[in-house]
């Protein structure tokens, strides 16, 4: 029997090949091929998405062995491509995600969608779905396969009719263009809608629905009232010109954005008050005691210390009253949103009978065919009362001044402000004299 020797460098070359054969097995064991995609895999090959709860999805699996960019999509029988995911950056690694046949928005030749489709599901069909992966290097890898789609709910949440009542508006409370109206038909119920308008920095300033007869989020004509939040006393954004925004999401995650601009103009919570003099009074009067026919003058300042312009309305500073007339007499009626310089007494039949605008022409600017006191502008404001009866039924009575925005507020530091004690000076019976007549100094 023969015995056969190996030399002990040959030992070591077997030795070494045995090593590393073994190291490269222990690494395909522990990472695979060289392949870049792996163990591709789907879940199911039918999906009913209709958001039923039943078959509505299903997983997608992968395995990336190096930094790659992922794309996802769908291809129809007449090769018309649909993404689920357009060259997302992922790392090495294991990833699993959830189809639920919605896609990247699309829309049909045949029709007519206003806006951005941003999310669509895909319609009933047969479709080769693609998982492709390429590397730092250019090499691309793919796996494809076959996925079922039936009963996909048909119906798209679109936003029809979509409009803005105005293209500028002015929340300030002035009663002029405070508000804005935004209206859309919504083709569906949905589960997410909102509107808003958007900064240049990206901040979304809600805007709240004016609910009807329609249930937020259903089918149905919806509208927006926009104020810039200047109701709730809140500073509106900005002035300057914003995107409105409406974006509708239906619950199989079909989502569409549409927009229009609307500009903010003169916006803010106007801040106006009663000026108080370092000395005197902030209500001069001319006199406590007044015969009867004779005249009570007064002066107080009017300030505007916010930063919107506020509106007035007349009679002009200057104007004298009868006791017995008031504001309605001259025909100068409550204007919701306008301010006025007012004089009240204790007894008075309506509140603050007399009302004066808060500056004459030269402190005031026009705009728009209305006059405002702009911010940070003061105005004197003077006026008075011609006494034909008593004040009331006291005597002495006390007087004060307010400042009104009519059908909004009196503030409480702008209401009853410096009150003063007027005696009217009557006569007996035998000696009261008739006040002469005079014209009703009408509004032109």
């Amino acid at each position: 029997m023969s015995e056969r020797k190996f030399s002990p460098a040959l030992a070591g070359i077997i030795g070494l090949i045995v090593v590393v054969t073994a190291v490269a097995l222990l690494w395909r064991v522990v990472n695979g091929d060289s392949s870049l995609l792996r163990n591709v895999a789907v879940q199911k090959p039918l999906i009913s998405p209709n958001a039923d709860q039943v078959e509505d999805a299903t997983t997608m699996a992968y395995e990336l062995s190096r930094n790659a960019a992922v794309s996802i999509y769908f291809e129809n029988e007449a090769g018309e491509r649909y993404y689920f995911r357009q060259d997302k950056p992922r790392g090495a690694g294991e990833y699993r995600v959830t189809f639920s046949g919605v896609v990247d928005g699309y829309t049909r030749p045949s029709e007519s969608i206003a806006g951005d489709v941003q999310t669509r599901l895909l319609a009933d069909g047969v479709y080769t779905w693609t998982i492709a992966a390429t590397d730092g290097k250019g090499v691309t890898e793919t796996a494809q396969g076959q996925l079922i789609i039936t009963s996909a709910d048909p119906v798209f949440p679109e936003l029809r009719a979509f409009s803005i009542d105005k293209v500028t508006f002015t929340p300030n409370r002035d009663g002029i263009s405070d508000r804005a109206l935004i209206q859309f038909f919504l083709t569906k119920d949905v589960d997410q809608l909102r509107v808003f308008l958007q900064g240049e920095d990206g901040t979304e300033y809600p805007v709240q629905e004016l609910e009807l007869d329609v249930p937020a989020r259903s089918e149905g004509w919806h509208y927006f009232d926009y104020e810039g939040g200047v109701d709730e006393g809140a500073t509106p954004p900005p002035d300057g010109t914003y995107p409105v925004v409406v974006v509708a999401q239906d619950i199989e995650g079909q989502r569409i954005r549409v927009e229009d601009e609307l500009t903010i103009q003169y916006g803010g919570v106007p801040r106006a008050r009663i000026f108080p003099p370092p000395n005197g009074d902030t209500l001069q009067m001319s006199g406590t005691a007044v015969p009867i026919c004779d005249t009570l003058f007064f002066t107080i300042t009017v300030e505007n210390y916010g930063t919107t312009p506020i509106r007035t309305t007349g009679p002009e500073p200057g104007t004298v009253y009868d006791s017995d007339w008031n504001y309605n007499t001259l025909g100068w009626h409550t204007e919701s949103g306008a301010f006025r310089l007012a004089i009240g007494y204790e007894n008075e039949i309506s509140n603050y009978p007399y009302r004066w605008a808060v500056g004459s022409a030269d402190d005031l600017q026009v705009i728009d065919g209305y006059s405002y006191l702009m911010p940070g502008k003061r105005a004197v404001v003077t006026g008075g009362i011609r006494l034909t009866n008593v004040f009331g039924d006291r005597n002495p009575q006390p007087v004060w001044a307010g400042l009104i925005q009519e059908d909004v507020e009196i503030s409480e530091f702008n209401n009853r402000v410096d009150p003063h004690s007027i005696l009217v000076d009557i006569p007996d019976a035998a000696n009261m004299p008739e006040c002469p007549a005079r014209d009703i100094p009408m509004k032109p």
